[in-house]
């Protein structure tokens, strides 16, 4: 694009934006008659039809549409054809009722220093062309992320033309930061209807929810119990081989029953405790309902009709400066519950949204899964403080040898906190479900929920793009948020290149996918925003996002392939008692003398499981990672048709070649590489590195800069890449040997299982 063309451009959006139509059609019919800025000129077309529209110029505004449809862009054309029709309509009635004139409302008129909102405002005095309820689109200012631009329009202008289904009209126009006239894109929102009245649903089946929350409690009492007997007997045996020292005779003692009563009344006062710790920790205040009021006065009425009708008392609003989105809510009992809101929430999310986004935490007050989560959160967040403090600590060393230790206890104490966070992840992902059906039943308005998680998913994405790594904030709170960060990094920066539909038909078609949810905290978001568009259809409302209902045939062979590993360890099992039962025979029926050692059942099960489990992982290795041909390498261009494919299974293990910056926290922090991304053109993408001793170049030197990454993309609940070599463009290479630490594993599983049936 010409150097005047982008700032002609940008003035004229501008213009058209603060109503000022006259001088926004002398900026934009210059780029719009130009026939070599193809991007520019179709922005500046859809521009003008506007700006005709809104002075009274239905003809220019027509004759520009019917120009529009001729686009190679299947979406430009489709927004053309639904202008054509409504101002075409909106014409015939003008000319009977000799009015002549007319306007278009499809964008925000707010000015850059007031703080948008979610519906598109219309002057007053301007007649307006009426567009299907289903059509409005809804801008952001400061809190809307940049897009990127499509890889197939090499285009340098500052907006991208959309992808299918995600930006027609506003889209091109963009939104005006409050410090520059800065053009982002803007993600298209059917708006689809609230329901006006409503049948209440049929009342769920809670067992399950009861039993996972008892059975949550259980598993962290067991897994915490485990671990302090470890600590116990460690402590003990250190004291005992140094001299001079006796080993406590306290800690030879059952910690049982101490253990049961602590969690009970950290249970009991849990409330207050991490009012505490989240207002030291990470600046929590109170936060007024007046103020709530201002964002959402639906919010506020839905917490007092809600709380009245089951005589709560209203829950204590609680406010984080953060501006990443998110929601939590934690207390012992439905009396001294906190809803805790980030300010990026409010700022982010409508006001129907704010609200259905708190009457999903009153789903968890009514469930009480939030009080076994709160106890979770106050266990959790003290031991991740404490990673935080010992990874501090281990930055500011600067010699190598002593920096080891620190971050090995750095990476211990990491452990720690995902071993006791995964006690709840069934707990996390099921809970959602009931809450989102909770808060559709209060509200009528299960389409704000859809955009709401949407919003969220792609405010985390935005949030971690500004601050180049996962914040601290994002990642202890995670298992109390209503979006993972994880699940939001490719889900909220596609939708510049991909629909959310077409993103999300791997969690609604694959016919597999449940199973590779095991080790997440949340659910599939496709799945869980398909459950609500059931319930608007049930009500007769028309969906936010449509799905198709066709399922995806996958080869259930390479499903199998998928879990060779882990089907290794039953088959193994299954050996083992065959083996045990055969040996038993023969030792009843006399025909040995000496079948001592097969007896040892145990020894026995445990050596055949290990096998079972290497012989899986060596029969996978080969499909997991497959040698990586020039040919066939997938580059940035293809990586939305990666995510689209709701077949694609992990084992398909595609090539990619994908340029971009690395993303993550540097120093003892992500020792483990456990926050690495690429901020790619197509958006962000998690990555998976495992260290190789010896190498000169750190994967945290590398943090912040441009790089090429190779490696095995994998479509799953979370979409990573395999790391095969991280390339700078100086040519400093780190190699990501996941195919030689597999092997590693299963030799390693397989001499360990030989050695326990040798010893047995």
């Amino acid at each position: 694009m010409p150097s005047h063309a982008k700032p002609s451009l940008e003035a004229g959006l501008v213009a058209l934006k603060q109503g000022n139509y006259q001088t926004a059609i002398a900026q934009l019919e210059p780029i719009a008659s130009s026939q070599s800025n193809g991007t520019a000129s179709l922005q500046a077309q859809v521009g003008l039809v506007m700006a005709y529209a809104r002075i009274g110029e239905a003809s220019k505004a027509i004759a520009i549409s019917q120009n529009l449809i001729e686009s190679n862009n299947p979406q430009v054309q489709e927004w053309a054809t639904r202008a054509l029709e409504h101002l075409t309509k909106r014409q015939k009635r003008d000319r009977e009722s000799k009015n002549v004139e007319t306007g278009f409302v499809t964008f925000d008129n707010s000015t850059p220093d007031s703080t948008p909102d979610s519906t598109p405002v219309t002057p007053p005095e301007t007649p307006t062309l009426e567009e299907p309820k289903d059509q409005v689109i809804e801008t952001k200012s400061n809190e809307t992320p940049p897009m990127v631009p499509l890889a197939k329009l090499k285009a340098t202008v500052a907006t991208p033309l959309p992808a299918a289904g995600s930006v027609p009209l506003s889209g091109f126009m963009g939104s005006v930061t409050r410090t520059q006239a800065k053009l982002f894109g803007v993600i298209y929102w059917r708006q689809a209807q609230r329901a006006r009245a409503w049948q209440p649903l049929r009342k769920p089946k809670l067992i399950p929810l009861r039993l996972l929350t008892a059975g949550t409690f259980i598993a962290l009492f067991w897994v915490m119990r485990e671990m302090l007997k470890l600590a116990m007997g460690f402590i003990n045996q250190t004291l005992v081989k140094l001299p001079y020292l006796e080993p406590l005779q306290l800690l030879y003692s059952n910690p049982t029953k101490l253990l049961l009563i602590v969690l009970v009344i950290l249970l009991g006062v849990s409330p207050w405790l991490l009012d505490l710790l989240l207002a030291n920790l990470y600046g929590q205040r109170e936060f007024p309902k007046d103020i709530l009021n201002a964002h959402s006065r639906e919010a506020v009425r839905v917490l007092q009709r809600c709380c009245q009708q089951r005589h709560w008392p209203l829950p204590k609003l609680r406010i984080l400066p953060m501006a990443a989105p998110i929601i939590l809510t934690y207390g012992s009992l439905p009396r001294n519950a906190r809803i805790v809101v980030s300010q990026g929430l409010l700022e982010q999310l409508a006001d129907d949204e704010i609200a259905i986004i708190y009457a999903t935490q009153l789903g968890h007050i009514a469930h009480w899964d939030f009080a076994v989560m709160s106890l979770l959160l106050l266990v959790t967040l003290p031991i991740h403080q404490l990673y935080q403090q010992v990874s501090n600590w281990g930055d500011k060393i600067s010699g190598k040898i002593w920096r080891w230790p620190v971050t090995i206890l750095a990476s211990i104490v990491y452990g720690v906190w995902c071993l006791l966070t995964g006690t709840a992840l069934w707990l996390s992902r099921l809970r959602l479900y009931y809450s989102d059906r909770v808060a559709s039943e209060i509200t009528g308005n299960p389409n704000a929920l859809i955009r709401a998680l949407l919003k969220i998913a792609i405010g985390i994405a935005a949030d971690i793009q500004k601050e180049e790594e996962t914040s601290w904030q994002l990642e202890s709170l995670n298992l109390l948020t209503p979006v993972s960060h994880q699940q939001s990094l490719s889900l909220g920066t596609i939708a510049s290149n991909l629909s959310f539909e077409s993103f999300l038909k791997w969690d609604t078609a694959n016919p597999y996918r449940r199973w590779f949810t095991i080790n997440n905290s949340h659910p599939l978001m496709g799945d869980r925003i398909e459950r609500l568009c059931q319930i608007a259809r049930h009500w007769h409302l028309d969906t936010e996002l449509h799905f198709d209902s066709v399922p995806s045939k996958v080869k259930r062979q390479s499903f199998l392939l998928q879990i060779a590993p882990w089907l290794g360890i039953p088959l193994g099992v299954l050996f083992a008692g065959f083996f045990w039962l055969t040996w038993q025979l023969v030792f009843a029926l006399k025909l040995f003398l000496n079948l001592k050692w097969g007896y040892d059942a145990s020894s026995l099960i445990t050596g055949s499981l290990l096998i079972g489990f290497s012989i899986g992982t060596l029969i996978r290795i080969n499909s997991f990672f497959p040698d990586i041909k020039p040919a066939t390498v997938q580059t940035d261009d293809y990586l939305p048709n990666l995510l689209a494919d709701p077949s694609a299974l992990p084992i398909d293990s595609i090539s990619v070649c994908l340029v971009g910056k690395l993303l993550g926290r540097q120093g003892t922090s992500n020792s483990l590489a456990q926050d690495l991304i690429l901020q790619s053109s197509a958006g962000l993408v998690k990555l998976h590195h495992v260290s190789w001793l010896g190498q000169p170049v750190n994967h945290q030197d590398l943090i912040g800069r441009q790089i090429i990454v190779t490696g095995w993309f994998r479509r799953g609940a979370t979409p990573w890449i395999d790391i095969q070599t991280l390339e700078t463009q100086s040519g400093k290479t780190i190699h990501s040997p996941h195919p030689i630490w597999s092997t590693f594993l299963a030799v390693a599983a397989q001499a360990w299982g030989a050695y326990i049936f040798l010893t047995s």
